[in-house]
């Protein structure tokens, strides 16, 4: 059997592509909207780094674990290796920091946001990816926890006053995968008949969740290999913040 990977780090693995091309197109919209000095929050393993750092006069990104020395060459990119927050960089020093996935996993969520307020220039952009969490189908123990539009809204508007409140949401191609997908979690919730997912600490959870998770989502790619591996980034799109978008995406700015 393939090594199980943390369901956390999103891979290009055929039976995370539904996941995988959700983050693409985050990076994809982002660099619509950067330049200047950009920070990045959560490399992750590194996918996006080719997408930002061209739209960038000089790119820094930082995560707790290093990347592919590879995708770091290119001589507008720098990495630093952190567990955040508090973020390693000096006041207004960046244009533009983005951060795709990350948020729910920190515990002080709302010092993690005056931090990135702290080290962006005046006006400079903030622009956020995560879960929605009207959308999860499942805990997820990884997560501290996860966001709905308002909540989300709310955590920025202390430092934030101009927010673009958007969504990443799918055509019928990512409908169909998303259905199929809960159908599959919920055949295995049904043995929780006592929701220990939800009175379990997290941390007794994750390796359980990380191999029923990964089990399925190859057992969905067997059974649907078309469907799985046909969605593409062109399949999702940005839109105005509604409960069925599958992610949140917002731009904040600073004053």
């Amino acid at each position: 059997m393939s090594r199980i990977q943390t369901a956390e780090r999103v891979s290009v693995e055929a039976s995370d592509n539904f996941v995988f091309q959700r983050s693409l197109l985050a990076y994809h919209e982002a660099a619509r909207r950067i330049s200047g000095e950009v920070l990045e929050i959560g490399t992750g393993s590194g996918y996006g780094i080719e997408v930002i750092a061209p739209r960038a006069a000089h790119f820094t990104t930082i995560d707790k674990h290093r990347p592919d020395e590879t995708l770091l060459r290119a001589g507008n990119v720098t990495f630093r290796q952190a567990t955040v927050p508090p973020l390693p960089c000096p006041d207004a020093s960046f244009d533009c920091v983005i951060s795709f996935q990350v948020i729910e996993h920190i515990r002080r969520d709302a010092e993690f946001v005056r931090e990135i307020a702290r080290v962006l220039r005046p006006g400079g952009c903030f622009i956020v990816t995560t879960p929605n969490a009207s959308m999860s189908l499942t805990r997820n123990p990884w997560h501290v926890r996860e966001y709905t539009a308002e909540e989300l809204r709310r955590l920025l508007e202390p430092c934030f006053p101009q927010i673009e409140a958007l969504g990443v949401f799918g055509n019928e191609k990512v409908t169909a995968y998303y259905e199929k997908n809960r159908a599959g979690v919920q055949r295995i919730t049904r043995f929780d008949v006592l929701d220990l997912q939800h009175r379990l600490p997290r941390w007794m959870l994750r390796i359980p969740y990380d191999l029923l998770n990964r089990l399925n989502r190859r057992k969905l790619l067997r059974q649907n290999t078309d469907l799985t591996v046909s969605i593409g980034r062109e399949d999702y799109r940005l839109g105005p913040v509604g409960s069925a978008c599958y992610d949140l995406f917002y731009v904040a700015r600073k004053a």
